[in-house]
C-alpha cells in the first residue's frame, strides 16, 4: 500500500459523523482506520478531522472525500441539521490534502451501489437484461427519504444529488388521498413524499388507519405500543407475524407506496441498469418487501409498466454504503 495513496472519506450526519483512512488493494479498497464522532458535540466539522487524523498514520493524503447530509452548491455546504459549512477547498487546506470533494450523502451512498458484493445485495426482481449498463435510480428511505441517480456516459457512471424526497407526495387512489388529507391536517399543509416514506412517516401511516377506524387496534398491541419508545419496531413485528391486522396493512401501505416513488425515480431518470433500494428502513423490512407489494407499487406505470418489470431491483444490506462510497469517488479523484 503507498503511503501517498492514502484517501480520507467520511459520511457527515446530524447525529453522528464517521470517518475512515482508505488505501489501495489489487481488487479496490482496504480500511486503514476509521472512527465514529458524536457530531452535535463538535464545533466545527475542521474539529473532528484534526481529532481524527492526530491518531494517525501520518502520511501524505491524497485526496478526501465526504458524504454530507445536505445540498452541495459550488463546493460549499450548510449541514442540514448541524450550524456547519463545508467547504472543499477550506477542508483540502485543513487535511492537507490535494484535492477534496463533498457529495451529498445519498450521492455518495448511490456510488457505493457499484462496488457492492453479492451478499450486500438482495434482489427483488432480476429484470429482463440484469447486465445492461444504464442509468440507475437509488432511493432510501431513513429517518428522511434520499433520492439520487447514477448516470451512465457511456464509460462509466457518475452519482448525481437530488432532493426528490421533499416534492410533493402524490396519492395514487381513494385511500391514499384520504391519506394526503390526514397529513395536511396533521402538518398544516405541504405534504411531500418523505412524510410518508420515512420513520415517522411509517408512523403516520399507522395513526392514519387508528384515527380514521379503518382497523381494530388489539389491546395487547396498544399496550405494547404505549410502554416503548420503538414504535415502529413494534408495529413491523406484529405485521411481520400477523397478528395485528392494522399492522399489516401499515406495512403493506408503506411498502407499496415506496415502490411507486422508486418506479417515479426510475422513470424520471430512465434507470434501465436498475434501481437500489438503501436507506436503514429497507434491510430491516426485507422480508416485507419481498412479499410483493413493492414491486406492486413499482410496475404501477401504466403503459410503463412492461419497462418497470425490466429493471432490476436489488436492495443494499450494507449501512455504511455513504463512507465507502465516498471513500471510492475519493480514489476516483486521484486518477
Amino acid at each position: 500500500m503507498a503511503a501517498s495513496g492514502l484517501i480520507l472519506a467520511g459520511d457527515v450526519g446530524g447525529t453522528k459523523t464517521v470517518l475512515g483512512l482508505f488505501g489501495s488493494k489489487a481488487d479496490g479498497l482496504a480500511l486503514v482506520r476509521d472512527g465514529t464522532f458524536p457530531s452535535q458535540k463538535h464545533a466545527t466539522f475542521e474539529e473532528i478531522l484534526v481529532s481524527f487524523l492526530a491518531a494517525g498514520p501520518t502520511v501524505p493524503l491524497a485526496a478526501g472525500c465526504f458524504g454530507v447530509a445536505g445540498p452541495i452548491i459550488d463546493g460549499e455546504c450548510k449541514t442540514t441539521n448541524l450550524p456547519w459549512l463545508l467547504s472543499e477547498k477550506a477542508l483540502a487546506q485543513a487535511i492537507g490534502a490535494p484535492r477534496v470533494k463533498l457529495l451529498n450523502d445519498l450521492e455518495a451512498a448511490a456510488f457505493r451501489m457499484l462496488f457492492l458484493d453479492p451478499a450486500e445485495m438482495a434482489t427483488l426482481q432480476e429484470g429482463t437484461f440484469p447486465d445492461r449498463k444504464g442509468n440507475i435510480a437509488v432511493v432510501a428511505a431513513g429517518t428522511g427519504l434520499g433520492e439520487a441517480m447514477l448516470f451512465w456516459d457511456g464509460q462509466r457512471y457518475h452519482p448525481i444529488a437530488g432532493e426528490g424526497g421533499h416534492t410533493e407526495f402524490g396519492p395514487r387512489n381513494d385511500l391514499e388521498i384520504d391519506l394526503l388529507l390526514y397529513l395536511r391536517r396533521k402538518h398544516g399543509g405541504h405534504v411531500s413524499y418523505e412524510r410518508v416514506l420515512s420513520g415517522p412517516g411509517f408512523y403516520d401511516i399507522y395513526c392514519f388507519l387508528r384515527d380514521t377506524d379503518r382497523y381494530p387496534v388489539p389491546d395487547w398491541l396498544k399496550e405494547k405500543l404505549a410502554a416503548t419508545t420503538e414504535a415502529n419496531q413494534v408495529i413491523g413485528e406484529a405485521a411481520l407475524s400477523g397478528k395485528a391486522e392494522i399492522a399489516a396493512k401499515t406495512l403493506e401501505l408503506f411498502t407499496e407506496m415506496y415502490g411507486a416513488e422508486a418506479g417515479n425515480l426510475a422513470l424520471k431518470c430512465l434507470a434501465v441498469g436498475g434501481v437500489f433500494v438503501g436507506g436503514g428502513i429497507a434491510p430491516k423490512l426485507l422480508p416485507a418487501l419481498q412479499l410483493g407489494h413493492f414491486l406492486r407499487g413499482l410496475h404501477d406505470k401504466g403503459r410503463f409498466d412492461g419497462l418497470m418489470r425490466s429493471v432490476p431491483v436489488k436492495v443494499a444490506l450494507n449501512p455504511r454504503a455513504p463512507l465507502i462510497g465516498a471513500a471510492h469517488y475519493g480514489a476516483r479523484l486521484t486518477e
